[in-house]
């Protein structure tokens, strides 16, 4: 039996979910396009999926628009924002997810687009007063894209004094909100918010599905053409059963986010106090006892033979971690956010994940192989 720490990449799917899923694969297969019966149903489970995860945003429902996943929706907004929007200069990151990353990288490539990037402290919090003079600075044609929760090291933003300072200089908004959307209440009433992203895999949902608010007030064109889907804004047919699951997922993370954050915290302090007494010379990384993101912890080990091949070992002893995010298509590539924020270091970081799916047993193994490991 494998055990499972690397829920910041994916979260293993409930059986909730899966159970409508499985329904509407078999009762649902008619086009939501189309204008029969069939095609009608899928449609209002399509729209009922659309009201669950607007009521939870405290959106409406022309706010909310059904993509693959996180890595879409934040490309839809970066680079909609600059086409659609007049958006000149874009401040950021550079411990950003790669889809933003990359995304800005083509754009300051190809379009001629200003990237500047805010400071970062070792930690990887945000300097406000730099935040604050950029954003003073270029609040004509700017948006500002930094993501809420660090999917690497888990520091968290303060999206509030954030999006309070972009409403105040008149500056547009966007991030990444994949690792905290149903773990973290949301409100885009209270929070001024331009854009943000949410993807089913990271809430017990299933892989391939997410969405994008877009604010209302943000008239944009469609970053995928094609059909009329969306209500213009995304071509292509929709997934109506996984949009169901997706849905249900995000329904039972916010109506259970109070017992769920309980849990994992629970969880992660377990695993700091149990590291923290069998091992030596460790590094807790980002802001892992502040404003953090509680199921991520992200730690580094003192550089040896036997930890620089920690997440293979692991792996060998049938648990999974991660030594960062999992975008590389299999490939251990090593963190750029750490690179980023110590690159002087030579530790090797090991991130682990947690869900209210984990016990404190399956952290007892863990501290025990890693024993094995590092003697």
């Amino acid at each position: 039996m494998r055990i499972y720490f690397d829920n910041a990449a994916s979260t293993p799917i409930s059986e909730e979910v899966l159970a409508t899923i499985t329904q509407h694969l078999k009762e649902s297969f008619g086009n939501p396009s189309s204008i029969h019966a069939d095609g009608r149903k899928g449609r209002t489970i399509i729209e009922e999926a659309r009201k669950i995860i607007a009521n939870h945003l405290n959106a409406s429902l022309g706010e909310i628009f059904f993509t693959s996943g996180g890595s879409e929706s934040n490309n839809m907004a970066v680079k909609c924002a600059v086409r659609d929007l007049g958006i000149k200069t874009i401040i950021s990151s550079q411990i950003e997810h790669h889809c933003v990353l990359h995304a800005l990288q083509s754009l300051e490539e190809f379009q001629d687009i200003k990237i500047l990037h805010v400071k970062l402290d070792k930690k990887g919090r945000v300097d406000m007063e730099n935040l604050k003079e950029l954003v003073s600075q270029n609040s004509k044609d700017t948006m500002v894209s930094l993501m809420h929760a660090n999917n690497e090291i888990g520091t968290m933003m303060d999206l509030q004094a954030v999006a309070d300072m972009c409403k105040e200089h008149g500056v547009l908004l966007h991030s990444d909100t994949v690792q905290t959307v149903g773990r973290f209440p949301i409100d885009v009433q209270e929070t001024n918010i331009g854009f943000l992203s949410g993807s089913a895999h990271k809430f017990h949902g299933p892989k391939g599905v997410g969405f994008i608010y877009i604010n209302s007030e943000n008239i944009i064109g469609p970053y995928i053409n094609g059909g009329s889907q969306e209500r213009n804004m995304r071509a292509g047919t929709e997934n109506t059963a996984f949009i169901a699951g997706m849905a249900k997922a995000y329904d039972l993370a916010n109506l259970e986010m109070e017992s769920r954050t309980s849990t994992i915290k629970e969880l992660r302090q377990y695993l700091i106090d149990q590291l923290q007494s069998n091992f030596n010379d460790l590094q807790f990384n980002g802001d892992w006892d502040g404003q953090c993101l509680y199921t991520v912890l992200s730690v580094s080990f003192p550089a040896t033979a036997k930890t620089d091949l920690m997440v293979f070992s692991l792996d060998i002893a049938g648990i999974s971690a991660s030594g960062g995010s999992a975008c590389s298509s299999g490939v251990e590539t090593g963190s750029h956010v750490m690179s980023t924020l110590i690159p002087e270091d030579l530790r090797k970081t090991v991130r682990f994940s947690f869900s209210h799916y984990n016990t404190k047993e399956e952290i007892d193994v863990l501290i025990g192989k890693l024993k094995e490991i590092i003697s």
